[in-house]
């Protein structure tokens, strides 16, 4: 017979309050949203309020009278306007153009604007407006266009399909880049006799095996490299991605990181984030003495009154730990990566978020929470702090290879931009070899198609 016995045991658990769950996900907000995440609380909490909030601009200092030098400026600008109504009114609408803000044209507005300007038949108008709000940022069919335009007069289709190929860039409409190509030469105006041909022999004409090439065109090798140099001045593989893929995204950097004198500055961005405070009328009501005999009402605002305190102190606290928690993160940062911020990107040296934990005594979840979003203002540009978390290209971590992964493609990348010559991945590789970077071809093409920078042939 089995006996039932009460016992005690003691262990331990971990319960994540709401208010430790609240400081963890105002770890993770960059600034704009943590200015949205504070108005929301401000709007929910009050005994919560701003105490000063530098990121406006009072009517007074907009207001201000200007200093000479920029009513000077203002005056001697060339706005490019008849003067109606007097100078001040011409400049105040010119302050108002250059305040306004624009939206790159995308691929799709630009086709579709050429598209209407051209007298066409309705129904081949209409087609298209489908063909062209089918292409993605390349300019090719995101969908089968036979699967578009199913159901269709067929010569409509080809009629519509050729008008969109013809517009401004041309080649669009195509399915690949080869396609791309191939309506590109036959849109090339005096385009050489074999040029449509030479396209389907890209990979000899890529590496540079001309003499073949011209053996299976049945034409000379001089008439080979002058058909390559029409192929890489005149056509585009890729034909729109010169036009905006989306809207624009701002970016406000969290910390900024200062050369003085061989020495590094971190400041944190605070002006972004308005200055919080308990409310002086909710705090003279925590501070009343308790009266007995007081009603119940009386008890109920006392503690609804406190309650806000306390959640808004908590509130504060826990903004000015995220505060404290990414200049630590920050400042290991610049310890670490010294190299980068004197030298450029290309010195961007291995570092893991192990590294950063270890160096903080912190969790690694810690440093991901508070990198994650955020990016930094530095002499070489703006960066997202997670840019400067790169393994070796060992994949040894650390501890292993001297350069890191994004300083090897940093150094491909000006290597290509500055060259003065079509280099080859076999070439680049060479070159990285001799400074002491060993990486097999195809890893150096792994790079190059994760910078989204083409072959020889295509740049």
């Amino acid at each position: 017979m089995q006996l039932q016995r009460q016992s005690l045991v003691q262990e331990q658990r971990f319960r994540m309050s709401p208010q430790l769950f609240q400081s963890i996900k105002l770890m993770e907000l960059p600034l704009l949203d943590l200015r949205a995440r504070i108005a929301e609380e401000i709007e929910r909490n009050p005994a919560l309020e701003v105490a000063a909030d530098n990121s406006t601009v009072s009517l007074d200092e907009a207001t201000a009278p200007q200093r000479e030098e920029e009513e000077y400026f203002e005056a001697t600008s060339d706005s490019g306007f008849i003067r109606r109504g007097g100078d001040e009114a011409s400049d105040g609408h010119q302050r108002f153009i250059e305040g306004a803000l624009a939206r790159n044209e995308t691929l799709q507005e630009h086709l579709l604007w050429n598209l209407r300007l051209l007298p066409l038949d309705g129904e081949i108008r209409r087609i298209g407006e489908l063909i062209i709000q089918n292409l993605d940022e390349n300019g090719f069919h995101m969908e089968p266009p036979e699967l578009l335009t199913e159901g269709e007069d067929p010569a409509l289709v080809r009629a519509a399909l050729e008008t969109v190929r013809a517009l401004d860039p041309p080649g669009c409409g195509a399915r690949d880049y080869r396609e791309s190509l191939a309506v590109q030469a036959r849109l090339l105006p005096d385009a050489p006799e074999h040029l449509e041909a030479a396209l389907e022999h890209l990979e000899l004409l890529e590496k540079g095996r001309f003499a073949e090439a011209a053996r299976r065109l049945g034409t000379g090798e001089e008439e080979v490299r002058e058909i390559f140099r029409r192929i890489r001045e005149d056509l585009s593989p890729f034909p729109g991605r010169q036009y905006d893929a989306g809207e624009t995204r701002y970016v406000v950097p969290d910390v900024q990181v200062l050369s003085r004198d061989g020495n590094f500055i971190i400041k944190i961005n605070d002006e972004e984030i308005p200055v919080l405070r308990i409310d002086p009328f909710f705090k003279k009501m925590s501070l009343r003495p308790r009266e007995r005999g007081a009603p119940g009402g009386e008890r109920e605002t006392r503690d609804y009154v406190k309650e806000n305190i306390r959640e808004a102190k908590f509130f504060i606290n826990s903004i000015r730990q995220r505060e404290r928690t990414l200049k630590r993160v920050a400042r290991a940062i610049v310890h670490f990566q010294r190299a980068f911020f004197a030298r450029g990107p290309k010195y961007l040296s291995p570092l893991t978020l192990r590294d950063i934990a270890q160096e903080l005594g912190v969790h690694e979840t810690t440093v991901s929470r508070t990198a994650n979003g955020k990016y930094m203002q530095t002499e070489w540009g703006i960066f997202e702090l997670k840019h400067f978390f790169s393994n070796s290209i060992s994949g040894a971590g650390s501890g292993g290879s001297q350069h890191s992964k994004t300083g090897v493609k940093e150094r491909i990348r000006e290597l290509i931009d500055r060259e003065g010559r079509r280099y080859s991945d076999q070439e680049i590789t060479e070159f990285l070899a001799g400074q002491g970077i060993v990486l097999a071809r195809r890893t150096v093409s792994k790079y190059r198609n994760e910078l989204d920078l083409g072959s020889s042939y295509t740049r």
